[in-house]
């Protein structure tokens, strides 16, 4: 079975309190994170990582506090989240050669990942028979994530120990959703085998 990872939205506008959309204790998530990114590298599986993309005056500032403009601090991803052998994908039509990469990064400027248009690409180019998703934040991008492939009739696995939320009621709500759609949820130490 070809596992794909997707690690979702892990960067320093959500994940540290300096930035301009903090999930409150997010930064806790990231030893959880780099395991992931590093277990699935080791073991030859491609990891598929998210990433907003803003312009300084995107429609989506109208629901949300800006964050993540392109080229900025917050816009980054942790460092340790970071792959060696990594390619960005930026928010346009491109190509989408993939060889020799371990980590992809996909920009994005919707919460939908299913909305940047090289995703459905990608995901055929990995050919993907099972997802492990996790990052932040549990009750919209992380979602949005899980049913998009899970809309593809993926198998989804959601890692309840590395995700962030803003909301526990909603994050229940969503996790409770994700499994009645078919997925499962499950914990870093499963995924690496311990």
């Amino acid at each position: 079975m070809k596992t794909v990872f997707v690690d979702v939205d892990t960067q320093l506008d959500f994940l540290y309190p300096a930035g301009a959309l903090y999930v409150p204790g997010a930064e806790r998530i990231i030893p959880a994170i780099v395991r992931l990114n590093r277990y699935a590298a080791a073991h030859g599986m491609a990891v598929v990582s998210t990433a907003d993309a803003h312009a300084e005056n995107d429609p989506e500032f109208a629901r949300w506090p800006p964050h993540c403009i392109a080229g900025t601090w917050g816009q980054q991803k942790a460092a340790a989240t970071l792959l060696e052998k990594r390619i960005v994908i930026p928010n346009r039509n491109c190509e989408t050669a993939l060889a020799g990469a371990d980590q992809i990064i996909i920009e994005k400027q919707s919460v939908d990942v299913f909305q940047a248009p090289n995703l459905s690409r990608i995901l055929q180019i990995l050919n993907g028979d099972r997802y492990v998703v996790y990052g932040v934040v549990t009750e919209i991008c992380v979602a949005s994530a899980a049913r998009g492939l899970l809309a593809l009739r993926k198998p989804v696995t959601v890692v309840a120990d590395a995700i962030g939320e803003l909301h526990a009621n909603d994050a229940g709500r969503t996790l409770e959703e994700i499994r009645s759609l078919g997925g499962t949820i499950t914990s870093v130490p499963e995924v690496c085998g311990e």
